[in-house]
């Protein structure tokens, strides 16, 4: 099949079309995640602090994308998108306790361990975890069983051991070592490409996509993940706290392996619009018509304000 022709992306707002499907994610958190009385106050309140007022929410933006690119179920998307920000916020809690990267501060605010303790803290993140599935699985016929079945496979696979918890496994094993380029992308796959990949899947899965466009847009979620990484690792060396919400300078105070401490910044620079013109060029084999998000999510996470 002949490569679609790309959508004019200056036709396209998206600050008009981040800002609505946010909303209705940040609605949907608001009454998924600890609403009054369903959980003991110790642990809902750090479960939603953990959760509600900031972050990007990029990963729920791809999943309303992809879905929106292939024309699925919504409702089914919104559950996987607010299902991969809770699997995402609960690594951050786990990540940023002293046993882990021992961090103060997450999304402009003290971490969560910090505000509510290790314990509290812990547990939240493990409730989080839990109810992404059950968020996955309503008892209603909201989502079809066997697309339910597809999207909690999904998560699982990028969240556990081939996937994020692997890829921190490795990085907590390297600290203060040497690692070539190989094993650096290996790492960066697994620990923070995995969730993206799979929340550009399981958007697409929601709808019905032919096996051309599965596979590009999972090619585009590859790429892409890559390259949030390569991004986060520059913006580490080149903006303050205040601009990233978390502290700077991190992965260098701990000598953590990053794509510039291996490739340079100006080398990196060009890497990540590398990957970005990879991540549209998926896009264009796709066969699909509707990827304007898609491409303005990409850019915009490369040149970036994510």
């Amino acid at each position: 099949m002949t490569a679609a022709r790309p959508p004019r992306l200056a036709d396209f707002d998206l600050a008009r079309w981040m800002s609505q499907r946010l909303d209705s994610v940040e609605s949907a958190l608001g009454r998924w995640v600890g609403p009054a009385g369903s959980l003991p106050p110790s642990l809902a309140e750090p479960m939603r602090y953990a959760v509600l007022d900031g972050g990007k929410r990029l990963r729920p933006l791809l999943v309303l994308a992809a879905c929106e690119a292939v024309q699925g179920h919504e409702a089914a998307a919104l559950r996987a998108a607010c299902a991969v920000e809770l699997i995402h916020a609960y690594s951050l809690v786990h990540d940023d306790m002293p046993c882990m990267d021992n961090d103060v501060l997450r999304r402009g605010k003290p971490t969560v361990h910090v505000q509510f303790g290790q314990a509290s803290a812990m547990l939240a993140g493990d409730a989080l975890q839990a109810l992404a599935f059950e968020l996955l699985t309503p008892d209603d016929a909201e989502v079809p069983p066997p697309v339910q079945a597809q999207l909690c496979r999904m998560l699982a696979r990028a969240a556990g051991g081939q996937g994020m918890a692997g890829g921190q496994a490795i990085d907590l094993a390297h600290v203060g070592q040497r690692i070539d380029a190989l094993q650096l992308h290996e790492m960066h796959r697994l620990k923070t490409g995995a969730l993206l990949l799979a929340s550009v899947q399981m958007g697409a899965v929601c709808g019905q996509p032919d096996a051309q466009a599965m596979a590009a847009l999972s090619e585009y979620g590859r790429t892409v993940g890559l390259a949030f990484q390569v991004v986060d690792d520059i913006l580490d060396v080149t903006a303050d706290s205040h601009t990233l919400g978390k502290t700077a300078g991190k992965d260098a105070a701990q000598d953590k392996p990053t794509f510039v401490s291996l490739m340079g910044l100006r080398q990196s620079q060009n890497y990540a619009q590398e990957l970005l013109s990879q991540a549209q060029a998926s896009l264009r084999q796709s066969g699909l018509s509707e990827t304007r998000a898609l491409q303005a999510l990409a850019d915009k996470l490369v040149n970036r304000a994510f």
